[in-house]
């Protein structure tokens, strides 16, 4: 591939709900353009961009994928998204480098839930972006139901460019409305027609809407659009440019990927219409060593400035790191500075992504995206600079998990491996958490949902050889007292020789707060001598780890020591320690014990029209509402929890809303467990105890 200047390059990322045909649409984006000689299918598993093997089992995207063609002397980075909600991060970290999106939309499903995430994402973000209405071939497929639903849904800036000529197996063409031109479909490209007789209306139209919103972009093409002169071909030209950069346009196209139809026009808009590097708002950041605003222009001559967004545990090369270079120019065997951990980063060979394929760069410049393999200190939201002129730039936000689950190794022996696996497979997906529950000891997984988690566990056979199960983890309850009591611990053995003696008496009482430990020492006229008073609270101590309900650990207890006895030879630190925990062990199974819960506090944000199923399946995890708020368009529910009921709530409330959903979790505090649960968690504790 040859080099491109900044300003020749499109950053493009295909953005989609799931199944809405965004690989399909990058193979043939790939087939159109030379870049491959054969269209791939999802079927057989042979894409350019599904190439990872979870990707071809299951049959959807699970990580951006990077394919660059050359098209009309532009080079076009296509950036293929997932569309499954579980792998919400990469979307996000490909719309923070891409200065476009095309939308993908099915034919025939229409606008769904994925859909309007992702076009809220972009808009969120300023991104320009294309409608691509795709499957036009499939049975059922209706192109202007289709294209009222996108202008329902995202409002009036989206225009149709084109009209279909047929539909379903007899879709053989498009009206270009911008040129008032019809194409018909021949081989990768298309061959100017009449326009059909039956669509010249329609055509009319749609022009007239494309005038008119050509003409609010510009606050003189408007005067002279309503005191009823036309505006010329040339204005209109400049007038779509201008609306699609600035978002006030988001053009409507047609096609099939599958087929390969509509697929040059589309490239031949990208190329047309959407913005390169240079057309976007300059670069800011900030100065490591100042503190100040810096501003970083995408231009070959000002200073580096690229930064990671993307990380992958290549089995061949190791750790391939992917940027995006914002200013300047990156080259293969230099030294660059890492401005976020403050860190000289020797490069190596710089690779364009193809799929799973390499090609070798001798530089990249401001604009375009890249990978480098076996960087030592560098990882996603890192920020490589040139030392003289530091910058951070801002990185991705990207969402906290929302399920955990608890991992244990297939066959014993594996642990340290699935440790190395777990710990590259945070560094490629920053949505994917580990941590070990010391209260629990199970090591647990936490992802953007189940699908998620099953993909990794996937990744940690395909990648590092080791296969691991996947299961609910347990529920750190904890034991606390109701009542206080008095209780004796007496240790006296003898058995020939030296004996052991430890005798105290101990007041045990429920603390307010339910939560730590107290210990208090109202030892009078040395009953139990100053030596081993802190062996009494160590043998409290450690049988605060297990308590007599049911194993769990014990909080919310004040123990005083308040008498006891000892012996001249035979007392010892150990055997106080031992009469000490026999006398708390009695004292916690007399004191009224009880079984105590987290609670998670938990804010919901839904469409209106669910707030009935989402309270009323609240109430039947126990918890309790403790708000509403209307903000943004959604109901914000605040509510309370028991963390047993919360495990799957991230897949059930996916279930409830139709994806459309969130909901964020953190712990509160501990809680008494209904008697009826209760008896139930202790037998089955016991039992598992043996």
């Amino acid at each position: 591939m040859k080099n491109y200047k900044s300003d020749m390059i499109r950053n493009v990322g295909l953005l989609a709900h799931s199944g809405s045909g965004k690989t399909s649409l990058a193979e043939a984006m790939l087939y159109t353009s030379g870049a491959i000689d054969r269209l791939g299918k999802i079927d057989e598993g042979n894409t350019t961009c599904d190439f990872d093997p979870e990707e071809i089992k299951r049959r959807i995207s699970i990580s951006t994928a990077f394919a660059p063609c050359e098209w009309k002397n532009n080079k076009i980075n296509i950036l293929d998204t997932p569309g499954y909600f579980d792998f919400v991060g990469e979307v996000k970290s490909a719309i923070r480098v891409v200065e476009s999106g095309i939308i993908v939309t099915c034919a025939v499903s229409g606008v769904e839930v994925g859909t309007e995430q992702v076009q809220k994402f972009a808009s969120e973000a300023g991104l320009p972006h294309i409608f691509f209405i795709n499957k036009m071939d499939r049975e059922n497929a209706n192109f202007y139901k289709v294209l009222d639903q996108i202008r329902q849904f995202f409002g009036q800036k989206a225009v149709p460019f084109q009209l279909p000529i047929g539909a379903e197996a007899n879709f053989k063409g498009v009206v270009d409305i911008v040129h008032q031109k019809a194409y018909t479909f021949e081989g990768k490209g298309v061959k100017e027609c009449p326009i059909p007789e039956e669509l010249k209306a329609d055509m009319e139209n749609y022009r007239s809407m494309l005038v008119e919103a050509v003409a609010e972009t510009d606050d003189d093409l408007l005067t002279k659009y309503l005191e009823g002169e036309e505006l010329s071909e040339e204005e209109i030209q400049k007038g779509l440019r201008k609306g699609v950069l600035s978002g006030q346009i988001y053009p409507i196209l047609c096609g099939s990927a599958l087929t390969n139809k509509g697929i040059s026009l589309l490239m031949d808009t990208i190329c047309d219409y959407m913005p390169s590097p240079q057309d976007r708002a300059v670069e800011k950041g900030v100065n490591p060593v100042t503190n100040s605003e810096e501003i970083r222009e995408c231009k070959l001559d000002a200073p580096l400035s690229a930064l990671v967004f993307k990380t992958m545990a290549d089995p061949y090369v190791g750790k391939l790191t992917i940027f995006k270079v914002f200013s300047g120019k990156l080259q293969s065997d230099s030294t660059v500075y890492n401005a976020t951990k403050g860190e000289n980063e020797k490069i190596g060979q710089l690779y364009i992504m193809k799929g799973k394929k390499q090609e070798n760069v001798a530089e990249v410049v401001a604009g375009d995206i890249a990978a480098v393999a076996k960087l030592q200190y560098t990882s996603t939201n890192d920020t490589l600079t040139d030392k003289d002129h530091p910058v951070v730039l801002s990185g991705i936000d990207f969402p906290r998990p929302v399920l955990s689950m608890a991992v244990q190794p297939k066959s014993q022996g594996d642990e340290e491996k699935i440790s190395a696996g777990l710990t590259r497979l945070m560094e490629e997906d920053r949505t994917f958490e580990v941590i070990k529950n010391t209260e629990t000891g199970q090591l647990l997984v936490s992802g953007m949902g189940e699908i998620h988690l099953e993909v990794l566990a996937g990744k940690l056979a395909n990648k590092f050889g080791t296969e691991v199960l996947l299961d609910i983890p347990k529920v750190p309850y904890r034991e606390t007292i109701r009542a206080t009591v008095k209780v004796e611990g007496k240790h006296k053995k003898q058995s020939g020789g030296r004996g052991q003696y430890g005798h105290v008496w101990l007041e045990l009482q429920p603390l307010e707060s339910e939560d730590g430990f107290e210990f208090e020492d109202k030892i009078f006229g040395g009953a139990v001598p100053k030596q081993y008073i802190p062996a009494v609270e160590k043998g409290i101590r450690e049988s605060l780890k297990a308590g007599e309900l049911a194993g769990y650990p014990v909080v919310g207890v004040k123990a005083i020591l308040y008498d006891g006895s000892f012996h001249p030879v035979d007392s010892s630190e150990m055997a106080f320690k031992i009469a000490a925990s026999m006398a708390f062990k009695k004292g916690t199974s007399q004191a009224k014990p009880v079984l105590l819960e987290p609670i998670m506090d938990i804010e919901v944000v839904v469409p209106e029209s669910y707030m009935g199923d989402i309270i009323g399946d609240l109430n039947k995890r126990r918890g309790r509402i403790m708000g509403m708020e209307p903000k943004d368009g959604m109901q914000h529910i605040k509510a309370q929890a028991p963390m047993a009921e919360m495990f799957r709530y991230a897949t059930d409330l996916r279930s409830m809303t139709q994806g459309r959903g969130s909901f964020t979790s953190k712990f509160s505090h501990y809680e008494e467990v209904p008697a009826q649960l209760a008896e139930k968690i202790i037998e089955e504790a016991n039992q598992a105890a043996g």
